[in-house]
């Protein structure tokens, strides 16, 4: 039977000695965003950029980085690196983010259900991208968001990561499998999003009920996944996707407070330091 996710476990949470130096609370790698889609690995690097010391920010389209030069008059604690030099960023980093803001597919025109899903050029560029890069590191810490999880194989997961789907993207990439035994075959994390997240590696399962569906907003997952990437860096998986979880609903909660459903996924991003920082002290 699954538990529900208890608030007090956040008080574990990893926080920086008040004698911590650079790099000793974490840098994160993200890799995403496409020509559709900019503003999803950024919603999610503004998240972890105030948590952990660093973030690094990688696409392979190049418009995505105009869009990351406008947010950085904004936000000036993340850096935007070369392509060419991502691989050398990742072996440095705590963690990797892959997948916010890749695409499945090119147009809407182009066949993308699941039973009969055409593989274009969008496709094989994403799942290239993430079969190259999981199975390079794969000691790395990972959480894979999005469009990685809506293209690859399952095998490619790395031992322990955290990958986060909604139901669809959950059957995409597991089928009828349960997610406790989609989380002992490939020994990961899964967080299946929805009004109740459920929280599952091979031995716990843990039900996340707050929250409201002003979290259907397009990017909130987005914001998910950075903040887990974030305290990943310096947090066990389970504890790191448990608490990601339920500090995005509480932060939507709060939210709700004063504008109902009426607020969006910056809004959202916004509105997780603060809590985490009420649910933590």
């Amino acid at each position: 039977m699954p538990r529900i996710f208890d608030p007090r476990q956040l008080k574990k949470l990893f926080k920086p000695a008040r004698d911590s130096g650079g790099e000793d609370n974490g840098q994160v790698t993200i890799v995403g965003g496409s020509s559709l889609f900019h503003g999803a690995p950024l919603l999610a690097l503004k998240v972890a950029a105030r948590i952990v010391d660093m973030v690094f920010f990688a696409s392979p389209e190049k418009s995505v980085g105009m869009v990351a030069e406008g947010l950085k008059s904004k936000l000036l604690s993340f850096i935007w690196i070369p392509w060419e030099e991502l691989e050398d960023y990742i072996a440095k980093s705590d963690v990797v983010l892959i997948g916010p803001g890749f695409m499945r597919f090119r147009s809407e025109k182009s066949p993308h259900r699941h039973e009969a899903h055409v593989c274009d050029e969008a496709c094989q560029m994403t799942r290239g991208i993430t079969k190259d890069l999981l199975t390079k590191f794969p000691d790395k810490k990972w959480v894979i968001d999005a469009g990685s999880l809506q293209v690859m194989d399952p095998e490619w997961i790395p031992q322990g990561a955290i990958v986060t789907p909604n139901k669809k993207e959950y059957q995409i990439m597991f089928g009828e499998r349960t997610p406790q035994d989609a989380a002992k075959k490939y020994n990961c994390t899964i967080v299946v999003k929805g009004p109740t997240a459920s929280v599952v590696d091979p031995e716990r399962i843990v039900e996340v009920r707050n929250g409201n569906p002003g979290l259907t907003k397009g990017g909130t997952g987005d914001v998910l996944a950075g903040l887990a990437a974030a305290l990943l860096a310096k947090n066990d998986a389970f504890l790191a996707a448990c608490a990601a979880s339920y500090i995005t609903k509480a932060a939507a909660d709060e939210l709700y407070k004063k504008v109902g459903t009426n607020y969006n996924a910056d809004d959202l991003a916004d509105k997780i330091p603060e809590v985490l920082f009420e649910l933590t002290r």
